[in-house]
């Protein structure tokens, strides 16, 4: 089953870390210079530019020897430039020292006086394991990080005043405090035991942390998005935030799968096909590849009404999402929901249980199925 919003939450603790990724002693915040030099290295890293990236994370390395930002700045390029991680690649296990070897280094510092960016420090290195572990239904790593870290989320709470980012943190909690157990009742028991949330507050927190935070303004939109497509249902406020992240980061392929899916809910067939077809991320990022065939499959199904050509690419979709195990399985329930969808048009009753069977049982929001 796709990870559920409340595993993806890790996601919320992605950039902040390389917002204060070296923020141990206040030094890097504290210096335009470095700071610069930081929000540099994170935008090359979001927009898949990743030899820029080293150039300025080598920078920060020789200013700042021994610093966590070494660790977090590598560990990053290394989740993005091989995104999706593969569990059990070499890959992945350099990526996991990285963070925790950033998490040591903050729970060893974390008397000073700088403690609300360590705070950030030690949430981001956590948020970036629970995220890996999450999307690859690793639960048995997940739980014991997830149980030190709800203690730093509360804290966060009391250092909003110190930097805007810690409303990426509060906006989150707050909205799916309330939000999760409404979607899904069978939590609602578990969900007494923390305390209470307001949706309504969380989303302006969110906002503002999109607005004006450091460095979360593109996990902050990314956050905004799924809200509002899978919780909300209001695809067209989600848009608002899926376009600023495809235009802001062009060469991501995954910021452009996502403009492109909610497209696509917006019925924008036009635009969703001029942006698949004025892409070449298709040839970069395999993943996007197997993404792009299912989204051409929903044209063909949408837009032109070719059941033929929608079954193909359906199919091709599905089979080379396969390889990515269970973080394809989102694109792989929309694939069998429009299967099932065909399968319905030719009158064939047993395939089209089978295919919507399938298609429910790997994702986890079910009304996000393009049956409209």
């Amino acid at each position: 089953m796709k990870p559920t919003i409340e595993k993806r939450l890790a996601v919320l603790l992605t950039v902040l870390i390389s917002v204060n990724l070296g923020v141990l002693e206040g030094q890097i915040l504290k210096d335009s210079t470095s700071m610069n030099i930081l929000k540099r290295c994170v935008n090359d890293i979001y927009n898949f530019e990743f030899e820029s990236a080293r150039n300025e994370a080598d920078k920060l390395s020789i200013s700042f020897p021994g610093h966590p930002v070494n660790q977090f700045l590598n560990g990053m390029i290394l989740y993005w430039q091989n995104y999706p991680l593969e569990p059990g690649s070499q890959a992945q296990k350099d990526y996991e020292k990285y963070m925790t070897d950033c998490i040591r280094i903050c729970e060893e510092r974390k008397i000073s006086d700088d403690y609300p960016e360590i705070l950030l420090s030690n949430l981001g290195a956590r948020g970036m394991l629970l995220q890996f572990y999450a999307d690859n239904n690793l639960s048995d790593k997940v739980l014991p990080i997830a149980k030190t870290t709800y203690r730093l989320i509360r804290q966060s709470f009391d250092y909003t005043s110190f930097y805007d980012d810690f409303y990426f943190f509060t906006g989150l909690y707050n909205y799916y405090r309330e939000a999760y157990p409404e979607a899904r009742p069978v939590y609602r028991v578990v969900a007494l035991f923390f305390p209470r949330g307001d949706k309504a507050k969380g989303l302006i927190e969110m906002r503002k942390a999109a607005r004006t935070s450091i460095m979360l303004k593109a996990e902050s939109a990314t956050f905004l998005s799924h809200i509002y497509i899978h919780f909300e249902g209001n695809f067209q406020m989600a848009y608002a935030y899926t376009r600023y992240l495809n235009n802001m980061y062009p060469e991501n392929p995954q910021y452009l799968a996502s403009n492109i899916k909610n497209l696509l809910l917006l019925k924008k067939y036009d635009e969703a096909e001029n942006l698949i077809r004025s892409s070449t991320a298709k040839e970069k990022n395999l993943f996007y590849a197997a993404q792009s065939d299912i989204f051409k499959a929903i044209i063909q199904e949408k837009k032109y009404r070719d059941p033929a050509r929608a079954k193909q690419f359906y199919n091709q979709g599905l089979n080379e999402i396969s390889m990515f195990g269970f973080y394809g399985n989102e694109y792989a329930a929309y694939a069998n929901f429009g299967l099932s969808r065909l399968a319905e048009l030719e009158g064939d009753k047993a395939s089209k249980k089978i295919y919507r069977k399938k298609a429910l049982d790997l994702t986890s929001y079910k009304k996000v199925n393009f049956d409209d």
